[in-house]
């Protein structure tokens, strides 16, 4: 894993005078691999990318053993994008399009009008938690940050940048009071740092490193920059969750399934391409209970 601590990452910091801490986010490999899954086009990757970016982030905020499923759907060019990151610093990402919908220059507004933004924490151990949000924002860190304001009401920001090699993000939160009391003084604390966050361009952040970008912005400030954490493409498919999607169907319908298809059943799965068949002597195996972890002799 030592490997991607170049590229893919976070990174958490905090401000010693002020009750507030931050997280950088780096992705180039993972965000690749998820990009070299589909052909999209550029307002697409981009928009996939900042979400990928805002899972990573989320995940080292919530601190929880599971998953993190985030879902942007509306009705327009991009009904859907979706992103999952494990507890283990697992990602993937998948987005559905309309190519002849998409323009070069269209806004998140024009790409999804009336949309909505679902995170999901499926834990391991517990239950699971949903948040929804509009897409009222004009960019994806504006709907971020409403959500925190709105679902959690704790003080949160978000900048969230990709260009399709690259997807940065940083996060700003407020902590519980500690070192400010007074509620004026934690007040200005909070909104000068953020103003500050707020003149970060996307350039400075996808080129510059995490100490460079947090210089230019607080060199006057006291802050502490913690070890990298780092994140990786991982797909969670496999052949025995396919077989499992077959199950469910029950033996009569998985049998017609087989039939249907010209003897062989074949289950893609979207998040990565991986391609996994399934032919009569599979079905039988799965309904006996002998598993399918290697097809069946009768197919080679």
């Amino acid at each position: 894993m030592t490997e991607l601590a170049d590229t893919d990452f976070t990174q958490r910091f905090i401000f010693d005078d002020s009750d507030t801490r931050g997280e950088l986010v780096a992705l180039e490999r993972s965000y690749a691999e998820v990009l070299a899954k589909h052909p999209y086009p550029e307002p697409v990757a981009q928009l996939l990318g900042e979400l990928m970016a805002a899972a990573s982030l989320l995940v080292g905020t919530l601190k929880f053993d599971g998953l993190l499923i985030l879902q942007a759907r509306s009705e327009g060019p991009i009904p859907l994008l979706m992103i999952e990151c494990s507890s283990e610093r697992e990602i993937r990402g998948l987005a559905r399009y309309d190519a002849e919908r998409i323009k070069p220059d269209a806004s998140l507004a024009d790409l999804m009008p009336g949309g909505d933004l679902t995170l999901t924490v499926d834990p391991t151990i517990g239950q699971r938690y949903q948040g929804i949000v509009d897409l009222d924002g004009e960019t994806l860190s504006e709907c971020f940050t409403n959500y925190f304001v709105m679902s959690q009401q704790v003080g949160t920001r978000f900048k969230l940048f990709a260009d399709g090699r690259r997807a940065r993000g940083m996060l700003l939160q407020q902590l519980p009071a500690d070192r400010l009391k007074d509620e004026e003084e934690r007040a200005a604390s909070w909104q000068h740092l953020t103003a500050l966050a707020s003149t970060l361009t996307a350039d400075e952040l996808l080129s510059l490193d995490n100490e460079t970008v947090l210089h230019r912005l607080y060199h006057e400030e006291q802050v502490r920059l913690f070890d990298v954490q780092n994140l990786r493409f991982r797909c969670t498919c496999s052949r025995e969750r396919s077989g499992n999607a077959l199950v469910s169907l029950g033996l009569e319908d998985a049998q017609q399934l087989v039939q249907e298809n010209g003897g062989t059943v074949e289950i893609d799965c979207q998040f990565c391409n991986q391609q996994y068949l399934f032919d009569a002597a599979d079905i039988a195996q799965l309904f006996a209970g002998a598993g399918v972890d290697t097809p069946s002799d009768t197919r080679h």
